[in-house]
């Protein structure tokens, strides 16, 4: 009979086999709204850590742990793991798996129920207790559908956030790692350069997910890097959305409507050195910086 722990104190990861007990004991059916595919391969979430690069001194930041599975691969190598989970089930489950399964580590897991996509600084450091370390790295399998605005608020909102390792829709994790001149590059990638250099960290096959998803998922890594020096973020991002609002369009047109008008636009674009007619992809984040406080 298997037991919960290894014979080395080490914590046993869940399986395919572990993941639909759980499931059935909780009587859970997957959403799509919520984004819930759960990873059950035990090599996938060993490489999700090394890939990572997290250690004995960091403090990681999980979104979306689910049924637990890259949580029980994180403890043992960090030097803590503070969980959000949105489902309130799934939230109070987590201590008892890992309590289960990891009983060395249980003491260094910290869970908070709330929307990653508005949790703060504040009730992550209040969930955690005094003295706690605030997040150094995030390592996550994120929500599909909500990948994006959740990584631009918690690198927001976290200022402490050094690294990260996250698993997204592939053609999301080559959004969010293009570089200006390519046909991925957009709004997203442009704005989390604002945060970090990110690069693309490899594929995951969808054989591990549980259900299978129906679109193929990608790694993305990412470290912290310091914004364009003076910039407002606020007015830097205004001129991001505007412009590739209307990609196709030439800037002095597609900045129009954020400028005031086509004029005011082309004043504007001059004044930060950077031809009107230039499209939105060619530019990097310090040159939308420059544009938006042209106009400030």
């Amino acid at each position: 009979m298997r037991t919960a722990v290894g014979d080395d104190g080490t914590a046993r990861l869940l399986g395919a086999a572990d993941v639909r007990v759980l499931a059935e004991r909780l009587g859970l059916r997957p959403t799509k709204k919520l984004g819930q595919n759960f990873v059950h391969d035990g090599n996938t979430v060993r490489r999700i850590v090394k890939a990572a690069g997290v250690g004995a001194d960091d403090v990681v930041l999980e979104v979306g742990p689910g049924l637990g599975s890259l949580t029980l691969a994180l403890l043992p190598a960090v030097a803590r793991v503070h969980a959000v989970e949105i489902d309130p089930v799934l939230a109070g489950l987590l201590p008892s798996t890992v309590a289960e399964r990891a009983p060395e580590q249980a003491g260094r897991l910290t869970v908070t129920g709330a929307d990653a996509m508005r949790v703060t600084a504040a009730e992550l450091a209040a969930d955690a207790g005094p003295g706690q370390t605030a997040p150094t790295a995030i390592v996550a399998n994120l929500p599909y559908n909500v990948a994006v605005p959740v990584l631009l608020h918690l690198l927001a909102e976290l200022p402490g956030i050094e690294r990260g390792l996250v698993m997204v829709q592939a053609e999301v994790a080559d959004r969010l790692a293009a570089r200006p001149g390519s046909k991925e590059y957009g709004a997203p990638s442009a704005k989390l350069a604002w945060y970090a250099d990110a690069r693309r960290a490899g594929p995951v096959p969808r054989a591990v997910f549980w259900p299978v998803p129906g679109v193929d998922s990608g790694l993305l890594a990412f470290t912290r890097q310091d914004p364009p020096a003076g910039a407002d973020r606020a007015a830097t991002f205004a001129v991001i959305e505007a412009a590739f609002a209307q990609r196709r369009k030439a800037l002095r047109g597609a900045l129009a409507g954020w400028a005031g008008s086509a004029a005011a636009a082309e004043t504007a674009l001059r004044a930060a050195g950077v031809d009107p007619m230039t499209r939105a992809e060619r530019l990097d984040v310090h040159t939308f910086a420059r544009i938006g406080a042209a106009r400030l």
